[in-house]
């Protein structure tokens, strides 16, 4: 069926990559509109919508895991790495509004702060069952722990973020 739908396997991946890229820029350029908001609120907001995606969709963000570190497909690495370009310079304009208001820091790098909150995210992602352990969680149902979870993924995430880009930290 891949093969008739979309040609092969790599189609398939370029698909899929490209309609979850898609959500991000999408996201972003509103956030970028939106007048309404502080620049720190839009990076909180991008945290937020970004953390509840993965833990979400889980299954595909693990795929995407596999394929960036054992795949030596030179085309889908290409494609991941493009994909990445694409969100960077969209959050760079997000961070770029934030400068030109005051409120952010010059200097911000942007592809490390990105891959604190992807690292970070991931990380947790995978090691939901070893956290729980190790918190002694067990007695709290699968949703009240993905529920405090998803909490404390937000607040330090955060908190991060509030430190690498404000003057206040």
């Amino acid at each position: 069926m891949i093969s008739y739908y979309f040609g092969s396997k790599l189609k398939l991946m370029e698909a899929l990559l490209e309609k979850r890229s898609l959500h991000v820029r999408v996201s972003i350029e509103k956030l970028l509109e939106d007048s309404m908001l502080e620049p720190m609120q839009k990076i909180e907001k991008l945290i937020d919508e970004y953390i509840d995606r993965v833990m979400e969709k889980q299954q595909f963000f693990k795929i995407m895991i596999c394929e960036q570190v054992v795949n030596k497909n030179p085309v889908i690495i290409k494609l991941i790495s493009d994909l990445k370009l694409k969100n960077a310079e969209q959050i760079t304009k997000l961070i770029k509004d934030g400068q030109k208001k005051g409120a952010f820091k010059k200097n911000i790098d942007v592809v490390l702060m990105m891959s604190t909150l992807i690292g970070t995210v991931t990380q947790v992602m995978i090691s939901l069952d070893y956290y729980r352990e190790f918190h002694n969680l067990q007695s709290l149902s699968d949703e009240q722990f993905h529920s405090q979870m998803i909490k404390k993924l937000r607040t330090h995430i955060k908190t991060l973020f509030n430190t690498i880009l404000s003057y206040e930290a």
